[in-house]
């Protein structure tokens, strides 16, 4: 009778054991947290471009795994928040601004921002969770340059991924990972605790070559600027002048 009494308790002990440990870890586990990589790309050319953030997962992850992407932006950079508008409702994605952005104002005149960006797991046809996150930015006007440079280079960092679960009010705290607090949702009523995953390998910037006017050329677009319309006037002084005395 003892040894059948130890035995049901230890069965009862190791029950409650695995649902204790499964509602504390919330279904994070090194194992695909570790397969979480995250590639990144600019799209299209000029002052307007796409900034895509494509995160993929090879492994079953937690089905209420929510995900967002903490993008810092530099000065050089904006944000139109009326295009977000229209482009909230074409892709699966809602962005959040830590601050109001002035559209019209040049690089020199603005300052670096910070954007958090919340997408949506996505299954393709490999059985592979793809999260994908496509936000439209634009290029500021840069000061014009005194020593003939034509370019002026703007830098894109990687952002930070951080990861919770609806089921779960705090993720675990997993080593080398880091939890960390940032709004719960786009709507910014509220934070919450995040898991904040580091990538697997280095993540380098994204660089941009933005032209910039060239200072040096302003007497000589001046001095041709005047001498055309000089050139102007005088012609059509001089055909005013004939018809009149045609007349």
């Amino acid at each position: 009778m003892k040894v059948a009494f130890y035995c049901i308790l230890y069965l009862t002990y190791e029950i409650v054991e695995a649902n204790i440990s499964g509602e504390d870890d919330c279904g994070f586990s090194e194992a695909w947290l570790e397969q979480l990589t995250i590639w990144r790309e600019i799209q299209k050319s000029g002052f307007h471009r796409e900034l895509v953030t494509e995160v993929l997962c090879s492994t079953e992850i937690p089905g209420d795994l929510r995900v967002l992407l903490v993008q810092r932006l530099p000065s050089g950079v904006y944000i139109d928040r009326y295009q977000l508008a229209s482009h909230r409702s074409e892709a699966a994605l809602q962005v959040l601004l830590d601050t109001e952005l002035d559209l019209e104002a040049p690089t020199y005149s603005s300052a670096d921002f910070t954007t958090f960006l919340f997408p949506s797991w996505d299954l393709d046809g490999g059985g592979v969770r793809r999260l994908l996150a496509m936000v439209p930015i634009h290029m500021r006007y840069q000061r014009p340059s005194r020593s003939g440079e034509r370019w002026e280079r703007v830098d894109i960092e990687a952002p930070h991924l951080l990861l919770r679960t609806d089921s779960c009010k705090q993720p675990p705290l997993l080593p080398p990972y880091r939890l960390v607090e940032s709004p719960c949702t786009a709507h910014n009523l509220s934070t919450c605790t995040w898991l904040e995953v580091p990538p697997r390998q280095v993540q380098t910037a994204l660089t941009l070559h933005v032209p910039v006017g060239d200072q040096s050329l302003v007497v000589s677009v001046c001095a041709g600027t005047l001498l055309a319309t000089l050139f102007c006037f005088g012609a059509v002084a001089s055909a005013v002048c004939k018809h009149g005395l045609r007349r």
